[in-house]
């Protein structure tokens, strides 16, 4: 019944796009169908075929590897504050955990790993070869597909580096689905971080956000084609794209990447710090309201009555569905790290492993309002010429990130 209830929530979430589309009659159903099939193929291949199942267990040796270093790196850096040996006898099991100092590292890690992986040569043909199929599959312009896959593996302002001398030619269309892409899929950089956090609650947690990030790229495509379809003609190809700047030397590449990353980092310590302390201050001015359902009025009860019936169109049944509506509430109106700090912290009975499992994927984007001001601001520097547009579809791509990210989550719960 949850499988039919999740098929279901597919054509759901592609109506609720349909709906809000600029042009109804401009939407080309057959792209869209393509897309779709795309989606829902490359994720039965990913998450049934047993060789790819293996194939993606490598992926979990591999952040246990990035983890440890890491852990060895603070410890020896923060000593036990950063995950060394204890001085004292702990007395509360869990109080020894610092984020600051044990798990926010991850991203300087990442940050570099990613950046000496451009240098050497080991990504680019990687996001070549995603960029052709997406090209072939979903006939997408080959920029504007070189730009989403490489979304697979950076960030929302990171990704369009690689087309930067094309924006200023983009349609409109083609200028919406970079910015959707941005939204419906994580950076490199953040993805072991959360992926270490449910490790404890999500079996294959690791290869799961992996799967993730590439059905990212054709589910972000489909949403975006209903919403703003194509009218103009496509000037790009992949052949005229032109990599970022290279660093100059495997030195410069680590110096880049750590300075990159610290920037990062800081930010998200800033951002953590003040969104978690703006929502506190916001239940203390709800709590005097009168209590609603012997309970006190709350943001996260708000939020999780709003996104309710989309978490229930996902396949989540309809006694977990506020709860996982306030996760989702949560990621969208603060961010996705608050999220999946919290989905780590419910109860084992709060949510059940199917749910989780779909949460998962429902909340692996970088949809919210904090990225919305960070895309504009990036993309706008890159191309001044397409302020306007930029601008103008800003709050349409938090609304598409969401929605993508929310096909992927029913998709699996179609398959789970």
């Amino acid at each position: 019944m949850l499988h039919l209830q999740s098929a279901f929530g597919c054509l759901a979430l592609l109506a609720i796009a349909f709906a809000i589309s600029e042009r109804h009659r401009a939407v080309s159903w057959r792209q869209i169908a393509l897309g779709l099939l795309v989606t829902v193929a490359t994720a039965v291949v990913l998450l049934k075929i047993p060789y790819a199942a293996k194939a993606f267990a490598v992926i979990n040796d591999a952040v246990g590897a990035i983890a440890n270093a890491t852990r060895a790196g603070t410890a020896f850096v923060f000593g036990y504050v950063g995950g060394g040996p204890l001085p004292y006898e702990l007395k509360t099991p869990g109080a020894e955990f610092v984020l600051a100092f044990q798990a926010l590292p991850l991203v300087l890690v990442m940050s570099v790993l990613t950046t000496l992986l451009f240098y050497w040569g080991i990504l680019p043909p990687v996001v070549r070869g995603f960029s052709w199929m997406l090209e072939r599959t979903l006939k997408v312009g080959g920029a504007v597909g070189l730009s989403a896959a490489a979304n697979i593996f950076l960030g929302m302002v990171e990704a369009p580096l690689f087309i930067r001398p094309y924006l200023k030619t983009l349609t409109r269309s083609e200028l919406f689905l970079v910015m959707t892409g941005g939204m419906a899929g994580i950076a490199g950089t953040v993805l072991v971080l959360y992926a270490v956090m449910l490790a404890p609650h999500i079996p294959d947690a690791s290869a799961h956000f992996v799967i993730a990030s590439v059905l990212g790229a054709p589910a972000a495509i489909v949403i975006a084609l209903l919403m703003v379809p194509e009218m103009e003609t496509a000037q790009t190809a992949a052949d005229l794209v032109t990599p970022p700047p290279e660093a100059a030397s495997t030195m410069d590449a680590i110096v880049q990447g750590t300075s990159s990353g610290l920037q990062l980092l800081l930010n998200i310590v800033a951002m953590l710090l003040v969104l978690v302390a703006l929502v506190h201050l916001a239940n203390a001015m709800l709590g005097l309201l009168p209590e609603i359902g012997g309970a006190p009025v709350s943001l996260q009860r708000m939020l999780g009555a709003i996104m309710a019936p989309v978490c229930w169109l996902m396949g989540i049944p309809w006694d977990q569905a506020l709860t996982a509506g306030s996760l989702m509430g949560t990621k969208t109106i603060l961010n996705e790290l608050i999220a999946y700090i919290d989905l780590s912290k419910l109860p084992a009975d709060a949510l059940d492993p199917r749910s989780r499992l779909i949460m998962l994927y429902a909340m692996c984007g970088f949809a919210n309002f904090g990225s919305l001001g960070i895309m504009i601001g990036g993309l706008t520097v890159m191309a001044p010429e397409r302020r306007a547009d930029i601008v103008s579809l800003g709050m349409k791509s938090i609304i598409s990130g969401t929605l993508a990210t929310c096909l992927m989550g029913a998709i699996v719960g179609m398959l789970s």
